[in-house]
């Protein structure tokens, strides 16, 4: 049997559970469904044969209904670790209901084991082996595995991602992506694994190619370059930002960016100039840790012998704002890791503040390090029992070197200082007034403003009227930014919105790390199953599950 022309469904699963990240509240309040479309799958979509009539379905903005997969001829669907647990009931409904099913994406690529279930599977880029699958399936192929080469995929061969199939409306901001791969080496990443350290990087035609496809479609406002260290090919990104800057004053610059870099973007002041001109007015970035030895020993290397506030007090002279990612686990930590951690997001004035628990990712250095020395907890997927909470509860899957107790009560500490309302907009406030942001020429679109407005009214409404307890802190703060450096008004607007989701789920937290302290006290709790060496992950992914 050959199959010729093929009706595809693109299944973007379902993001499990509550998330510093997934920030759906802001969201409704702000006229959207979710923060970031799915990328992944519009850009695997255009690797697809043209004859093929293709839809997407993305599980955190609209419903999966039985008569779209009976509609289907294929099911494709990708996923991260926090979709583990819709993409295996994804796959549930797609054997229940006799669909075929391929599952690619970091997370099957990292555990296939657990996706046994799915008919197809692409590991690694999809570049590099979904041509293989495509044949297959036109033969008549019933199952088959295909295993990207690592690391060797030419991204300026990538197609530019089929933007037409998403409701652009339904995302906060939609993601195009430069480069892949980091050149650092950090323990616990997986980047470097699935991406490998050679940053590759498409041409500037491309991207400005797909920024041409978004303005085309009628997007306007925020883009997310979605790169795991923008500036990891320093000298590739330098080339770009240039035709960056000339595309978005020919448009009238109507997007502005958003992206993940390393610490050291702080060393190199050009970069920053043209970051800013091209309209880059936010950065995540990966702190981690206040002491020196937790990051040598965790290879964070890029982040050692500086003063880590002061370089980000260096990006905000740029006018870019900074988020930054925080983690607490680390065998080296001392004592003092509440303390030092909430002075240096103080002294560095970071508003959004990512903190969670050390997770061992699997595929990693620091897995494989765990693993040898009999530390590393055994895995069991069941659906209906996953944690509620990504790395900020379900961290810690590990010994730790130091009682388990001391560490959740210390991470709790750090998470209630921090976002605790005065704290938050204390720092909103000063971060704002630290940003030197110079207004474009040309820049102002009525259409957008409007936008704009309507988004503010949506966080003046809940932080005034809905949140009592941010109300004070909220207007004492945001007034004086308004007064002092109306510039970054917007840029403070934006840390207000998101304070809606963080303060809530801040508090998530600390409920359940509480009850993860009681838990750890109780001598009758049962001991966790440690992965001996060479043992594989047990795993019950139950994917027959409806």
């Amino acid at each position: 049997m050959t199959r010729e022309t093929t009706r595809v469904l693109l299944v973007h699963p379902e993001f499990h559970g509550a998330s510093f990240w997934n920030y759906r509240t802001t969201c409704e309040k702000l006229g959207a469904k979710y923060p970031s479309a799915p990328l992944g799958l519009c850009t695997v979509a255009a690797m697809l044969p043209e004859d093929w009539d293709v839809r997407l379905i993305d599980r955190n903005t609209q419903p999966l209904t039985d008569a779209d997969i009976q509609a289907a001829d294929l099911v494709m669907l990708g996923a991260m670790m926090p979709q583990c647990y819709d993409a295996l009931l994804v796959i549930g409904m797609c054997k229940r209901l006799g669909a075929p099913v391929c599952i690619g994406g970091p997370d099957p690529t990292s555990r296939p084991e657990v996706y046994a279930a799915a008919d197809f599977a692409v590991f690694g880029e999809a570049e590099g082996a979904i041509d293989d699958f495509i044949a297959d399936w036109r033969a008549g192929a019933e199952s088959g595995r295909y295993t990207a080469p690592k690391f060797k995929i030419d991204v300026t061969q990538t197609p530019a991602p089929r933007y037409d199939l998403l409701r652009l409306e339904d995302y906060l901001y939609i993601g195009v992506q430069f480069s892949r791969g980091c050149p650092f080496m950090c323990e616990f990443c997986d980047i470097i694994e699935l991406y490998g350290r050679v940053p590759r990087a498409k041409t500037a035609a491309q991207v400005l190619a797909e920024l041409d496809r978004l303005l085309a479609a009628g997007h306007r406002g925020h883009v997310d370059f979605v790169d795991d260290n923008l500036i990891g090919n320093k000298k590739a990104v330098k080339a770009f930002l240039p035709k960056l800057i000339a595309w978005q004053e020919a448009h009238g610059f109507p997007f502005e960016f958003s992206t993940e870099a390393s610490l050291n973007l702080a060393d190199d002041a050009e970069l920053m100039r043209l970051m800013a001109r091209a309209r880059f007015f936010i950065v995540f970035i990966g702190i981690e840790s206040s002491d020196e030895d937790v990051l040598t020993a965790t290879r964070k290397k890029q982040n050692t012998r500086r003063d880590i506030a002061a370089n980000v007090q260096a990006i905000y002279a740029h006018g870019i704002a900074v988020i930054g990612g925080f983690i607490v686990g680390f065998d080296e930590e001392k004592r003092t890791v509440a303390a030092g951690t909430t002075r240096l997001i103080e002294e560095a004035a970071i508003p959004v503040a990512m903190a969670g628990l050390l997770y061992a990712l699997p595929d990693t250095q620091l897995s494989r390090r765990l693993e040898r020395e009999g530390r590393l907890h055994q895995v069991r997927i069941e659906l209906g029992s996953l944690e509620r909470g990504d790395q900020c509860t379900a961290g810690l899957n590990f010994e730790t070197s130091r009682p388990r107790a001391d560490i959740l009560r210390d991470y709790r500490a750090i998470v209630g200082a921090i976002y605790a309302p005065e704290a938050y907009f204390g720092r909103m406030r000063r971060s704002a007034l630290a940003l030197r942001i110079r207004p474009t020429r040309g820049s102002f679109a009525p259409r957008k403003a409007m936008k704009d407005l309507r988004r503010f009214w949506g966080v003046v409404k809940t932080l005034t009227l809905e949140t009592p307890n941010a109300r004070g802190p909220f207007w004492r703060n945001f007034l004086a930014v308004l007064l002092r450096n109306p510039t970054a008004v917007k840029t403070a607007a934006n840390m207000a919105g998101l304070y809606i989701h963080l303060g809530p789920f801040a508090d998530f937290v600390q409920r359940e790390i509480d009850a993860k302290i009681a838990e750890s006290l109780d001598p009758g709790a049962p001991p966790p199953v440690i992965v001996g060496p060479g043992k594989p992950h047990v795993v019950n992914a139950m994917a027959d599950a409806a």
